[in-house]
Formats: C-alpha cells, sequence, structure tokens
C-alpha cells in the first residue's frame, strides 16, 4: 500500500467530520489503522491540503473547463475548410522533399 492511500483517506475522514486537516490528526487516524508511515509523509500531506476544502473539490467536479471537443465542434463549415487548407499548407512547407532530398535519397 502506498503512502498517499492512508493519508487521503484519513483527510477525506477529517474533512467530512469538519475536524481540521493537520499532521497530528492524519497521524492519530492512520496509527489508529495499524499503518505505519513516516511523519514526514503526514506534514507534507498537510501543508498541501491547507487552505483547500475537500468537500468543495471532490464534489464540484461538473464546475471545470469546457472540453477542447466541444469547441472544435462549434466551428462552422468555412471556417473549418481555412483551417484544414492550412494544415495541409504547414504540412506541405514541413516536407523533407522541399530540402533537397527525401527519405529514400
Amino acid at each position: 500500500m502506498s503512502v498517499e492511500t492512508p493519508l487521503s483517506y484519513a483527510a477525506l475522514i477529517l474533512s467530512d467530520s469538519d475536524i481540521e486537516i493537520s499532521s497530528e490528526n492524519l497521524l492519530t487516524l492512520v496509527r489508529k489503522a495499524n499503518i505505519e508511515i513516516e511523519d514526514i509523509w503526514a506534514d507534507i500531506f498537510s501543508k498541501a491540503l491547507s487552505g483547500q476544502n475537500l468537500k468543495d473539490l471532490f464534489f464540484n467536479i461538473s464546475s471545470g473547463p469546457a472540453a477542447p471537443a466541444a469547441a472544435g465542434a462549434a466551428a462552422t463549415g468555412g471556417a473549418a475548410e481555412e483551417a484544414a487548407a492550412e494544415e495541409e499548407e504547414e504540412e506541405k512547407e514541413e516536407s523533407d522533399d522541399d530540402m533537397g532530398f527525401g527519405l529514400f535519397d
């Protein structure tokens, strides 16, 4: 078992109980579960989660940024054709044939 797993569960328990996520509280929960970890990991974890509201972090997943595919789907026919033409031009510019040698020369 990795170090992160028991500390993550301990942080979730503390957050759900509205108890401060401190290294002491994390270590208390983890050690009550008979899992031995080094104290430094609890310190790092508590500092990383300080000022974070875990309930908002886990339960507001839908408030993230829009998917890039949605932006591409919004392009109109004319704009899509222009983008395809520009892409073909870039591919031609990057060709090795323009430099005077090819793959099998």
